[in-house]
């Protein structure tokens, strides 16, 4: 899925807009519950440059494995405390599945009005695939990915202090997955049923 090849002028700015739109979402979250850590810190926009980690995204194209610049969040400002993390820890994968969905949309109503151009099909095609992708990656039970900030939300206290407790670890898990192939494994199957899915809503739509 990453590389280097002819689609890169169609894949750079699909993924751009994967991770800017992912971020975004956590910082408009947080800022709508009341913590402005975010706004301050100029997170709250949708210029990718306020997002990119340069070495998280060269990992990411080259290894399959990458991040973006975390957006720092303090869950002491949210106005529903532990369910305030959770909301917005589901805004960032919610967002890609948004885009992604839109994506389909724009694939179906295109092609029905015969609009759609090779170059733009392509586009629309890897804006899917990303945004599907990082949603579903971002929603593993992993520390510090948003499925784990969303398992400790709904433990109890003493359980979730246990499980946080991997969160140095969590990094060395995700390279060993990615490298064992499990990640994918993991990810294929849900991302298959996920754009069928998208597919089928569109063309009922169209």
């Amino acid at each position: 899925m990453l590389g280097f090849d002819h689609d890169m002028l169609f894949r750079v700015p699909a993924l751009l807009i994967a991770l800017t739109v992912h971020e975004y979402a956590h910082a408009q979250a947080a800022d709508s519950l009341g913590d402005p850590t975010p706004r301050a810190l100029g997170r709250l926009t949708l210029n990718p440059l306020s997002h990119l980690d340069p070495i998280g995204l060269v990992m990411l194209w080259l290894a399959g494995f990458g991040w973006a610049k975390p957006v720092p969040v303090n869950p002491a400002y949210f106005r529903r405390g532990r369910n305030g993390m959770m909301v917005v820890s589901l805004a960032g994968p919610g967002s890609n599945f948004f885009v992604a969905f839109l994506a389909t949309l724009f694939i179906a109503g295109l092609a029905k009005f015969q609009l759609l151009s090779a170059g733009v099909y392509a586009f629309l095609q890897w804006l899917q695939l990303y945004n599907v992708w990082f949603a579903l990656f971002n929603l593993l039970p992993i520390p510090p990915l948003d499925g784990a900030k969303i398992v400790i939300s709904l433990l109890p206290g003493r359980q979730a202090y246990a499980f946080q407790r991997l969160e140095p670890y969590g990094m060395y898990i995700m390279i060993a997955m990615v490298a064992l192939g499990l990640t994918s494994v993991l990810i294929t199957p849900v991302a298959r049923v996920v754009l069928f899915s998208m597919k089928l809503f569109a063309q009922l739509i169209f």
